[in-house]
């Protein structure tokens, strides 16, 4: 079995799970199947070989410099706030340019893309991030073509992911592309996580911000209604979850997120169904019931009306090509 050499990048002020996450993802698959020879070589890197602080205080060390970094078949960039120091920021993504073309695989976790795109590396790529920067990255990078409801995107050599969780996403994919499903399967049990997540960011970034946004007795539907889309998710039903009548409710709900309640479920099922055209190989008329609608003709033209295509389309142009956990 081939070794691979992966390097992942520490810097102050890393995010520790962007970092941790696909090293233990990695670190698991080191000894995968029952070659004699590890599957991976795990190495960490730091600008000058010494020890770095992530945001939340861990101490973490390096096995070397960049400057002596061996030949490496996939380099990883966690995120976290330190990459946007410009004292990071420009001396990796000088080191990435010049590393790049050697380089089988590049790959960013969350903000890590700073890196990449400051490296010019990204542009006129399909790439994501982490939900809340996606507004930050498009405006510093506009040459990337982002796709920020993406659990993680393959654009060629370069992967890219959300934040957080969603690199163990990422090094799993990684591992299936390098040692097969089955492989990739064994470690997502041994870490105890899916191997393939449905639905995109948008699952977690609407919720949260509705919940997050949300009077007290609202907060609960933030978790519930994108858990619950085939359930009756109409004005009456959902006020009387709360225990408040329609008109106030329907009311209240518009002041507090500028959206009727139908508009905000609307946007929840359309997501969802969005994601499963992508990534599964259900019908439409499936994926339509699945997300709670009751007639596909309705669905198509709520579809059409957001997406600018229809359903049948937007499997065609994305199913080829954008990686998202399933």
């Amino acid at each position: 079995m081939t070794v691979r050499t992966i390097g992942l990048v520490g810097y102050e002020g890393v995010n520790a799970l962007d970092f941790t996450g696909p090293h233990e993802a990695f670190t698991s698959a080191a000894s995968a199947g029952q070659a004699e020879e590890p599957a991976y070589r795990v190495i960490c890197l730091s600008l000058d070989g010494g020890p770095f602080r992530s945001r939340s205080g861990l101490l973490l060390a390096a096995d070397m410099a960049l400057a002596d970094a061996p030949g490496l078949d996939t380099l990883i960039i966690p995120g976290g706030p330190g990459i946007r120091e410009p004292a990071v920021l420009e001396p990796l993504s000088a080191w990435l340019a010049g590393r790049a073309a050697g380089t089988r695989r590049l790959v960013s976790v969350c903000t890590g893309i700073f890196a990449l795109g400051e490296a010019g590396l990204l542009d006129g790529r399909r790439a994501t991030t982490h939900w809340r920067y996606a507004g930050l990255v498009a405006q510093r990078f506009p040459a990337i073509r982002l796709e920020p409801d993406a659990i993680f995107v393959r654009d060629g050599s370069i992967w890219t992911s959300a934040g957080v969780t969603a690199g163990i996403d990422l090094a799993l994919a990684l591992i299936e592309d390098d040692l097969g499903p089955s492989a990739a399967l064994k470690i997502a049990r041994m870490l105890v996580v899916y191997t393939r997540r449905s639905g995109g960011q948008r699952q977690y970034s609407e919720p949260l911000r509705f919940q997050a946004r949300a009077p007290g007795r609202f907060a609960d539907l933030a978790a519930w209604i994108p858990a619950n889309l085939t359930e009756d998710l109409s004005v009456q039903a959902l006020a009387q979850r709360v225990n408040c009548s329609p008109r106030h409710f329907a009311r209240l709900f518009r002041e507090a997120f500028e959206a009727s309640p139908a508009e905000f479920v609307e946007a929840m099922r359309l997501a969802e169904a969005a994601d499963r055209l992508v990534n599964s190989t259900a019908s439409v008329d499936a994926v339509a019931a699945s997300v709670g609608y009751g007639s596909s003709t309705v669905f198509r033209r709520a579809f059409e009306r957001r997406f600018g295509v229809a359903p049948s389309h937007y499997r065609d142009r994305f199913s080829g090509d954008l990686i998202a956990a399933e």
